[in-house]
Formats: C-alpha cells, sequence, structure tokens
C-alpha cells in the first residue's frame, strides 16, 4: 500500500499511522496522546485555513499543526 502523510487526507477518512518523523519536544507529545505507529485515527475537519486539522484518535479528539501532521505517514484503510 502507498503511504502517504497525515495533513493530505480528507474529512471522514480513515488510516493507520506506519511512521511518525516529527522531531523535538512535539514528538513526545504526540506519542503521549496516541499518535504512534499501529494506531487508527479520521480526519474529523480542517481550520478554515487549513491550520490546525482536528483528528480522531483512540476515542478522542486531537488538533495537530499542519506541519506535524506532515510528518506523519499513514496508509489508508478501505
Amino acid at each position: 500500500m502507498t503511504e502517504i502523510t497525515l495533513d493530505t487526507l480528507k474529512p471522514g477518512d480513515l488510516a493507520r499511522i506506519t511512521k511518525v518523523r516529527v522531531k523535538g519536544p512535539a514528538r513526545r507529545k504526540l506519542f503521549d496522546m496516541g499518535m504512534v505507529a499501529g494506531s487508527e485515527v479520521e480526519l474529523v475537519r480542517k481550520a478554515p485555513l487549513g491550520d490546525p486539522i482536528e483528528f480522531q484518535i483512540k476515542g478522542y479528539h486531537l488538533s495537530i499543526r499542519k506541519e506535524e501532521a506532515s510528518q506523519i505517514f499513514v496508509q489508508m484503510i478501505e
């Protein structure tokens, strides 16, 4: 399957995280909130200018910056 980045999903798309390439303190924060390889994530909505982006993961909603989402790789779940 083809890997894409989290920021390229559309609202309602469901995907599984394969890699997290975020560096620095944000990496630890994302890991603590469940953004780890193997987790399923759904894009809920994007802000009008595309940043931040809201996702549903592990039963809660999480908003992250588009820059961080562009460093998280996923595979689509059909």
